[in-house]
């Protein structure tokens, strides 16, 4: 499997994107998909998970209520929609899938099998 992530760019404090993943292959919609993100000096932190189905969500402390994981697997894609961003939401965005959701392991990125390249997000204030 291969994901490309897209939709990433310059915004202001307080403004809206939505970041994409696309996969390659025919076994998408059997992968629970996750999205992380990388500061500048910091490790990579998650953000949110979505199981195959779309049914089950799991987010992190710090983007819940902001941010909203879908996916659509008739077009290979999962997507992150981000409102009220902040400066401190500045990161490249990865999004990464990973064989079984289990909220015991989704945080864990070394779980994950695949990985995408990566779309950079800058929050201005």
């Amino acid at each position: 499997v291969q994901l490309q992530a897209s939709g990433g760019g310059l915004v202001q404090s307080g403004g809206s994107l939505r970041l994409s993943c696309t996969a390659s292959g025919r076994t998408f919609s059997s992968y629970a998909m996750s999205w992380f993100r990388q500061a500048p000096g910091k490790e990579r932190e998650f953000l949110a998970a979505i199981n195959w189905s779309g049914v089950s969500t799991l987010y992190a402390d710090s983007v819940k209520g902001r941010f909203t994981i879908s996916r659509d697997n008739a077009k290979n894609t999962v997507y992150l929609h981000m409102n009220s961003l902040r400066p401190e939401d500045t990161a490249v965005y990865y999004c990464a899938s990973i064989n079984y959701y289990s909220e015991y392991t989704l945080r864990d990125r070394d779980r994950y099998n695949y990985w995408g390249q990566g779309t950079l997000v800058t929050v201005s204030s």
